[in-house]
């Protein structure tokens, strides 16, 4: 079959015109090739277009050995003539954001050697996979120097060289490539192979926002987002920021100072709130008698390094089972233990009974049950006979 002309070399092409070359019935839909296109396949990390064609929702696009297959909803006949038309705010979208990767990428490769070993487009925003570990100020430096080159607005070029003209190019790429390549090139910026739209100068992309570094592989990844999904992106944090200056009665730009201030005053009480359960616990401690039988407390203020605490000390004091016991989520979290039943063979049946979960060692449980205060009270009463 004839190679599908491809329009979206001009990324800025919204709508277009052309013929039916072959229409068939598939399992979601129908397979539908024309003789050209500007809807552009899945491919290069980037997800295919959306829009219609004619009445017919563009469900999926994909390339297969040169002809773009088109799934749409409605069904066509061979010779007919079309009218395409782009989903034209995704379409941009992803054209700022791709051109945005491109001049990061290029500006990493220029200041510091990086090569770009990997690149995903989603609605998070974009990764993209650098070969060397780069530090905080060296992203900082790469995302300047982007932004510079968004804002000198040079010219965007997409261009197929011959096979002789390719050898002679120094041009990014992570594939090995020797015919009919594509080549983008931003103008004092980069060269790069890549089969996707582009805007027509680097303006359009408009800003280029990196969120996020993370080591990977030796490398570094970087999350960015570029154009209308960066501000959109600053404008959610703006508000973010708004609240909690309200909420903390502070100015904006006061705001780290004051939820620093706030993390003190909360470890503050938490040291207080802590001693208090502690000496709480001591009081249960200090109460403890001996006892042949099992043992049942109820702590509720305790955490689950409280129980354990209460639970050492009466174990000793207990011929049988020591149990503490704190409310939690409508059931009881629980630590048992003792020095003459193994309590690990015990919790299968335990946390049967009371619709339970946990285990541990032979002389120490903990978990928690959904049973209610006198159904614990009532079974462990009943493993005394």
């Amino acid at each position: 079959m004839k190679l599908t002309e491809r329009l979206y070399d001009n990324g800025h092409i919204k709508e277009f015109e052309a013929k039916v070359l072959e229409c068939e019935k598939v399992e979601k839909g129908f397979n539908l090739v024309l003789d050209k296109t500007a809807f552009f396949p899945n491919g290069g990390g980037q997800l295919a277009d959306g829009g219609m064609i004619d009445n017919a929702n563009v469900l999926d696009v994909n390339e297969e050995n040169g002809v773009i297959v088109h799934l749409v909803d409605k069904e066509f006949n061979s010779g007919d003539s079309i009218f395409g038309k782009i989903d034209w705010e995704t379409r941009f979208r992803r054209m700022q954001n791709h051109t945005g990767e491109h001049i990061v990428c290029g500006v990493a490769h220029r200041l510091f050697g990086c090569e770009n070993t990997g690149f995903h487009m989603g609605t998070f925003g974009i990764t993209a996979d650098l070969s060397v570990l780069l530090n905080d100020e060296q992203v900082r430096q790469i995302e300047l120097e982007a932004n510079k080159a968004v804002f000198a607005n040079t010219k965007v070029s997409c261009f197929y060289p011959s096979e002789s003209e390719l050898k002679t190019l120094n041009y990014r790429s992570k594939l090995e490539l020797t015919e009919n390549v594509r080549l983008v090139e931003i103008e004092g910026c980069d060269l790069c192979a890549c089969c996707a739209p582009h805007v027509l100068h680097t303006g359009e992309v408009g800003i280029i926002k990196i969120l996020e570094h993370s080591s990977n592989r030796g490398g570094t990844r970087l999350l960015l987002k570029c154009g209308l999904d960066a501000l959109e992106d600053l404008c959610a944090k703006c508000d973010s920021v708004a609240a909690v200056s309200a909420s903390l009665c502070s100015p904006q730009s006061d705001i780290v100072s004051a939820v620093e201030a706030l993390k003190q005053e909360k470890a503050k009480v938490d040291y207080e709130l802590e001693a208090i359960k502690r000496s709480g616990i001591k009081k249960y401690v200090e109460r403890l008698k001996k006892s042949e039988n099992n043992v049942c407390v109820f702590a509720d203020e305790a955490e689950m390094d409280g129980l354990r605490e209460i639970v050492n000390a009466g174990k000793t004091l207990c011929g049988g089972i020591f149990g503490a016991f704190a409310a939690d989520n409508g059931g009881y979290k629980y630590c048992l233990g003792s020095e003459s039943v193994d309590l690990r063979n015990f919790a299968k049946e335990f946390n049967s009974a009371l619709k339970g979960r946990g285990g541990g060692r032979p002389e120490m449980i903990q978990g928690s049950v959904t049973a209610d205060k006198q159904a614990i009270l009532d079974f462990l009463k009943a493993e005394e006979q």
